[in-house]
């Protein structure tokens, strides 16, 4: 079993930034991918970034890709979101998730996702 924990978010200003960070216990953190995905009301979930479990790749969605940045530190079982010029559109709950398999690497797909966190909002106003 692995439990994840989302923190960092809030509200901030159009153009402002947020670093969010999630926190995973149970499992050697190195051997796995990770992935930020968000959702507003109504909307399905979105691919926001991923990470490989070298953290030698990584991947954008089209809405984040330039302003967003996503790291992990093996050592402290933590992956990174980094947030810059946030945008109004940006508006959502942000949840990590964890694939279970072994060494192999992200994907945009919630799908292939094993465990999710609870979620941490963040609000941009304008």
């Amino acid at each position: 079993q692995v439990q994840l924990e989302e923190s960092g978010g809030g509200l901030v200003q159009a153009g402002g930034s947020l670093r969010l960070s999630c926190g995973a216990s149970g499992r050697t953190f190195s051997r796995y991918s990770m992935a930020w995905f968000r959702q507003t009301p109504g909307k399905e979930r979105e691919f926001v970034s991923g990470i490989s479990w070298s953290g030698r790749s990584t991947g954008y969605g089209n809405s984040v890709k330039g302003r967003f940045t996503i790291s992990k530190d093996n050592a402290k079982n933590t992956v990174y979101l980094q947030m810059s010029s946030l945008k109004p559109e940006d508006t959502a709950v942000y949840s990590c998730a964890f694939r279970r398999t072994t060494y192999v690497g992200f994907t945009s797909d919630m799908r292939d996702y094993d465990y999710w966190g609870q979620g941490t909002q963040v609000t941009v106003s304008s």
